[in-house]
């Protein structure tokens, strides 16, 4: 598959990831899914910014499973908050699908940031995924995002990179502003 985006739209992610630095950005990405091409595309009509409401209560029992990485005692002892989650309540994300399916779209996917961080998925945003979704990272380094990668799950729950293509939104877009 291949995520279709805009300029614009690739701007607005990285701007919302640089807006709230130092904690994580989401929002989930809105548009339509072209299966039926020889190259399946996502294409991205519109981004749905989202509040992070992660909080220490959003902890689910699989949390200790995905912080495999850290030993029992660096788990208890480490504090994790927006600065490495990111939580969007059910409640944001009825009423965006509610919206796009008004307009003929769906939830295509999900945008997430990584601060001071790779644009690389972890365990957890591993572990949370769904199928058949666009998963773009941007990452953010010291304020400022550099890097923006998209992934999607494979037929083992893996994340696999998945192509990005930037699409001319307008007029403006395809031709430059002669003086």
């Amino acid at each position: 598959m291949v995520l279709v985006l805009s300029n614009q739209q690739l701007v607005a992610m990285r701007a919302h990831a640089e807006r709230v630095y130092p904690e994580e950005c989401c929002g989930l990405i809105v548009g339509t899914l072209d299966a039926a091409q020889v190259v399946p595309y996502k294409t991205v009509v519109e981004l749905a910014a989202l509040d992070n409401r992660w909080t220490s209560d959003v902890v689910d029992s699989d949390e200790a499973e995905l912080e495999g990485e850290l030993s029992n005692k660096a788990k208890h002892s480490e504090h994790i908050d927006k600065r490495r989650r990111y939580w969007i309540d059910p409640v944001d994300i009825l009423r965006v699908q509610k919206r796009a399916r008004g307009k003929g779209l769906g939830i295509i996917g999900v945008y997430h940031s990584h601060p001071d961080n790779e644009a690389v998925p972890s365990e957890c945003d591993r572990a949370q995924a769904w199928p058949d979704y666009a998963y773009a990272i941007v990452s953010v380094q010291s304020g400022k995002a550099v890097d923006v990668q998209n992934w999607a799950l494979d037929s083992a729950h893996q994340f696999q990179p998945e192509a990005m293509q930037i699409a001319p939104s307008s007029a403006t877009d395809r031709m430059p502003i002669s003086a």
